[in-house]
């Protein structure tokens, strides 16, 4: 037998199938890992496979099922959504069915569940992430209040908040009542980067004691937060037969189309992890500008520019430093830029 959850906040759906999909059981039970366990273990026997879609509780159902015997199977929701769609009413229940027709198939691909240090790891990164975000749209608040009144944040030496004080001691005379509001804004912005300053002394504290973590950091343009965040993407290895796979994993491949006499490639498909990718390119970023070390690295991705332009050689620089890192910690190698080039 197999079964499928379509699991949402408040209720679960559960639908049994046979061999030859016809349905065995279905019906709705608490979002609970106690009450789906129990109710399958009451109404099926042999049970080969359950599954359902990546979602925001999938982590969480998965571990907790597994702990109970349950063998659960987390199918990709991009893949489960072309046959879902097909249906001509969305409901629980329905999307249940389909989830255990894919299931009974096999015409699915697992996903991988990342192991618990991952995800905290993870967790780490995305929140200090969601508070240089935060900082970032205070001071543009800040700037964009100011035009308000004809003064011109600009430039000075000494960052933002050495040109905060001057304003707010000279140029702010033409609006004493725009003070307090203007202080709260600099109070938030120092608390959210004391915020940021905890979590980095963290993150570093982390990176010291992974060695995988500093195995990374030997590669050029590659720091704490690039190491952690590819480490806690992969978070296995061996998941990948060759590093190669490690660019398109991460969505920085071309998509290709090609149907009849029609053959080409498109842009990079941005899947995967986001933020990743976004540390992977401030890094090759970083090495395309900066001498920072990894010359011929450096001097690939400029031949690179000189035929499709800077953007697309920092892209393609993003996906070979994601193949190379892959590579250096499957062999438990440093980055030896001879060997690499």
């Amino acid at each position: 037998m197999f079964a499928a959850l379509d699991v949402s906040q408040e209720e679960t759906a559960i639908c049994v199938v046979d061999r030859h999909g016809a349905i065995m059981a279905e019906t709705k039970v608490p979002s609970c890992p106690d009450a789906i366990a129990d109710w399958l273990a009451e109404r099926t026997e042999d049970l080969e496979r359950v599954g359902m879609e990546t979602g925001p509780l999938a982590v969480w159902f998965w571990n907790a099922l597994m702990e109970r015997q349950v063998p659960i199977v987390c199918i990709d929701a991009r893949h489960a959504n072309g046959v879902l769609k097909m249906m001509p009413n969305k409901t629980d229940r329905h999307d249940a069915r389909g989830l255990a027709q894919i299931v009974r198939t096999g015409w699915f691909k697992a996903v991988q569940i990342k192991s618990h240090d991952a995800y905290v790891n993870r967790a780490m990164l995305t929140a200090r992430d969601a508070l240089v975000g935060m900082r970032v749209r205070l001071e543009n608040e800040i700037r964009g209040l100011l035009k308000t009144f004809g003064i011109m944040f600009g430039k000075r030496v000494g960052g933002f908040k050495r040109r905060a004080e001057e304003i707010v001691e000279g140029e702010l005379a033409v609006a004493p009542e725009l003070v307090p509001v203007f202080q709260a804004l600099m109070q938030a912005r120092r608390d959210i980067l004391a915020r940021i300053a905890a979590l980095d002394s963290r993150i570093r504290a982390v990176a010291r004691r992974h060695a995988t973590v500093r195995l990374l950091m030997t590669a050029p343009g590659v720091g704490p937060i690039t190491a952690m965040a590819v480490v806690a993407a992969f978070d296995d290895a061996s998941r990948f037969r060759r590093s190669s796979s490690a660019g398109g994993y991460l969505g920085l491949t071309p998509r290709r189309y090609e149907s009849g006499e029609i053959s080409r490639n498109g842009r990079v498909s941005k899947r995967g992890d986001a933020f990743t990718r976004k540390c992977l390119f401030e890094a090759a970023n970083a090495i395309y500008c900066r001498n920072l070390g990894g010359p011929r690295l450096r001097d690939w991705a400029k031949a690179i520019a000189e035929r499709t332009g800077p953007r697309k050689a920092k892209v393609a620089l993003a996906r070979k430093l994601a193949v190379t890192l892959h590579a250096m910690w499957r062999s438990n190698m440093p980055f030896q830029e001879a060997a690499m080039a």
